[in-house]
């Protein structure tokens, strides 16, 4: 647990920075990078996909995707990449003379495009207007969930949530995790309001921390049943005491993309 929290003060801060102040490019290649190795976690540290070819497909295909969407390049080369990865896939089943299977295939697609495009909300979200103050939005909700989930589960948790699933999760960790994350959005409500002079709508912010929490409770269970069935603990160890990119970043692949579509349909700022 002192690893965990050690790590958390270290990276969190060093994350709010680079998001906040450092060019937005960067942020599209460290989120292009964190795809990029994503999906080799997903595919070979899990045993589902070992084919060498295979997994530099998909690795190079979760790279380029963050770097698509920061720079919104036009839907047709969006659709070439995808064909050519198709492609790419389906010729390995041919090289291999059936053996490969289609499963893996799946995997891959998934693996290079489903969850890098879902991840590449928070490129997106940092490329439109006020995106600055936006893309922060996400983490707020991700991070606060996930603490408040954590602690109050840990103090006051005695029904689990999905016991065959994630056996530590229960849903007293929920509620708190909740709670969490609507109090840290309507505090970074005031920041933007008072600091920055934006005019909030605290009706969307409280929906963001309800909506977001619920997105990235049901986002860990879906990289948990992975694991469980991969029988892994963690998808790597790039961060101390939290796993791997997958382990760290499992919530966020669905709260990014709700935030970015809530910013796009209930905006935050009146």
């Amino acid at each position: 647990m002192k690893l965990r929290i050690v790590t958390a003060v270290v990276l969190v801060p060093l994350l709010l920075a680079i998001l906040f102040l450092a060019p937005t490019v960067v942020t599209a290649f460290l989120f292009s990078l964190l795809c990029a190795v994503g999906a080799y976690e997903l595919l070979h540290n899990t045993g589902l996909v070992r084919h060498r070819r295979l997994i530099a497909y998909a690795m190079v295909s979760a790279l380029l995707m963050p770097l698509w969407s920061f720079w919104g390049m036009e839907a047709v080369w969006g659709k070439i990449g995808i064909l050519v990865f198709v492609i790419l896939l389906f010729m390995e089943i041919m090289i291999s003379n059936m053996e490969l299977k289609f499963s893996k295939l799946a995997v891959c697609a998934f693996a290079g495009l489903v969850i890098p495009y879902l991840l590449s909300a928070i490129v997106r979200i940092i490329a439109m207007d006020n995106g600055r103050y936006y893309v922060i939005i996400p983490f707020v909700v991700g991070f606060l969930s996930d603490t408040g989930a954590y602690f109050i589960g840990c103090s006051f948790g005695k029904h689990k949530l999905a016991p065959t699933i994630s056996p530590k999760k229960s849903v007293e960790g929920v509620f708190g995790g909740v709670g969490f994350a609507v109090v840290g959005m309507i505090v970074y409500g005031l920041i933007m309001q008072f600091a920055f002079g934006f005019e909030v709508n605290y009706g969307a912010v409280a929906l963001y921390g309800l909506l977001g929490t619920a997105c990235g409770v049901f986002g860990d269970l879906c990289f948990s049943v992975i694991k469980r069935q991969a029988g892994i603990k963690d998808y790597g160890n790039l961060f101390p005491g939290h796993g791997g990119v997958l382990d760290r970043f499992d919530s966020m692949v669905l709260v990014g993309a709700a935030m970015e579509l809530l910013l796009e349909v209930f905006p935050v700022v009146m």
